[in-house]
């Protein structure tokens, strides 16, 4: 029961972090306003006017970058969404290996606390410089917060096919955090007044974290002194098992970071789609997604030895669905392969997460801070370059070359993943947990059990 109630704070921080990017949009415009002499308080645009999430958080809705008489207000909004992805960037390093040191615990209930404070700020913001510091605020939490999270759940949850549903579940709170936080937050906005979308997640965030410090208090247990000292995450970079699952969620998410600034413009431009169309283009991409969570996971407890092949499917299905975007000619059309990629995204997700646990298990330590760091930092580059680099890539090369060139990515990359097909049968050392702090054996029944885990 315990790790199930910790099962619920993780998915309801990883729910918070995704929906606090996306109550963020529909200010947007009256800060834009505001910068342009306009006064900004014309009341609130409707969340159709734009949605978008980064890093360990995937979005399924569009960021959509309001148009500028000149460059310099387009790339503030650019930088502002990315920052929080820029800031999980330098920050996973260190906070893996702070987590490997202290636990899951401790560095989840600071990383809600920093959620906390940067949702507070951004229901008091006025100007630009502070939204932007409570974004990169909001990054700095969800380093801790998303990392520990991810990585208690593999701790708790170190049983197949238990593991995977685990994550699956998480994965797919996630999802629903794009597809709530829009409306949760137009309507708020409407009728209440900006600061109240985020008074609520304020709220609801600090609920979790006093659920959280009953159910497990940091230090109160003892127990991260009886547990292995974690591998340091610089020699997990260099393993190549975990080197190939982080390039594939790096690949994966590439379309989706680069897709969301880009494809608004695009659609209007091609297609003459109006501002509704524009708004819901992602919301059906929601279903597949949760639907290739729960097939993931089903076939996963069926056949875990080809957890490789449902990632490289993912890819070849990502990378054949970006290639089909530019094609589309009406708003039916391009839900199609939207719905595609994230239905990939969601294969290759949920089919490689529980994969970097199992490698630390059979070839490291059975401790995960530092491997879901790595996970995280992939995460973080798709997404801290999609709404910098994107309109860039668009502007020099065009719409249909950018997706050309990120479906050849993922499909030359799938093939790839035939690397992991024999990591099923690997098997891991017993010794870092039962045999606590390295400690030698003290007697003859000690000495008999690890000579038989040796044979």
């Amino acid at each position: 029961r315990q790790r199930r109630l910790l099962l619920v704070v993780v998915c309801v921080a990883l729910l918070l972090d995704n929906m606090l990017y996306m109550v963020i949009v529909p200010i947007i415009p009256d800060y834009i306003a505001a910068m342009r002499g306009g006064g900004g308080t014309a009341g609130p645009s409707a969340p159709a006017e734009g949605n978008g999430s980064g890093g360990g958080n995937r979005s399924l809705l569009p960021a959509r970058y309001p148009p500028a008489s000149g460059g310099n207000e387009d790339v503030q909004i650019g930088v502002l969404f990315a920052s929080k992805a820029m800031l999980q960037l330098l920050v996973n390093p260190l906070s893996g290996t702070l987590i490997d040191r202290v636990g899951y615990e401790a560095p989840l209930l600071a990383g809600l606390a920093v959620m906390f404070l940067s949702t507070a700020t951004f229901a008091f913001a006025e100007n630009y410089a502070t939204l932007f510091a409570a974004r990169s605020l909001q990054g700095l939490g969800s380093a801790f917060a998303d990392t520990a999270g991810i990585a208690l759940i593999a701790d708790r949850y170190a049983e197949e096919p238990a593991r995977s549903r685990a994550l699956g579940t998480a994965l797919a709170c996630i999802s629903f955090g794009s597809l709530a936080a829009p409306p949760f937050g137009g309507v708020l906005y409407e009728f209440a007044g900006k600061r109240v979308p985020f008074l609520v997640l304020a709220c609801v965030c600090l609920l979790d974290g006093l659920l959280l410090l009953v159910l497990a208090p940091p230090g109160g247990t003892g127990a991260r002194a009886n547990m292995p000292v974690g591998t340091p995450i610089h020699r997990l970079m260099i393993d190549p098992y975990i080197a190939v699952v982080a390039g594939a969620l790096a690949t994966c998410n590439i379309p989706l970071a680069f897709l969301e600034p880009t494809i608004a413009n695009w659609m209007k431009d091609s297609m003459g789609a109006s501002e509704w169309e524009v708004g819901l283009t992602w919301l059906p991409a929601f279903f597949p997604h949760v639907l290739g969570v729960y097939v993931t996971v089903r076939l996963a407890a069926a056949y875990p030895h080809l957890q490789w092949f449902y990632g490289a499917l993912g890819m070849a299905i990502i990378g054949a669905s970006s290639c089909l975007v530019p094609a589309c000619r009406n708003f039916g059309q391009v839900i199609i392969p939207l719905c595609g990629i994230c239905f990939g995204i969601a294969l290759v997700d949920t089919a490689l997460l529980p994969t970097l646990a199992f490698l630390v298990d059979v070839r490291h330590v059975s401790v995960y801070g530092s491997v879901y760091a790595i996970a995280d930092i992939s995460y973080s580059v798709a997404y801290a370059l999609g709404p910098i680099v994107a309109g860039q890539i668009v502007h020099t090369m065009g719409f249909a070359q950018l997706n050309l060139g990120m479906g050849l990515a993922n499909v030359l990359y799938a093939p790839v993943l035939l690397f992991l097909k024999n990591v099923c049968q690997m098997k891991p050392s017993h010794s870092e947990r039962n045999i606590l702090l390295e400690e030698g054996p003290k007697g003859l029944y000690d000495t008999i059990k690890m000579e038989e885990r040796k044979g």
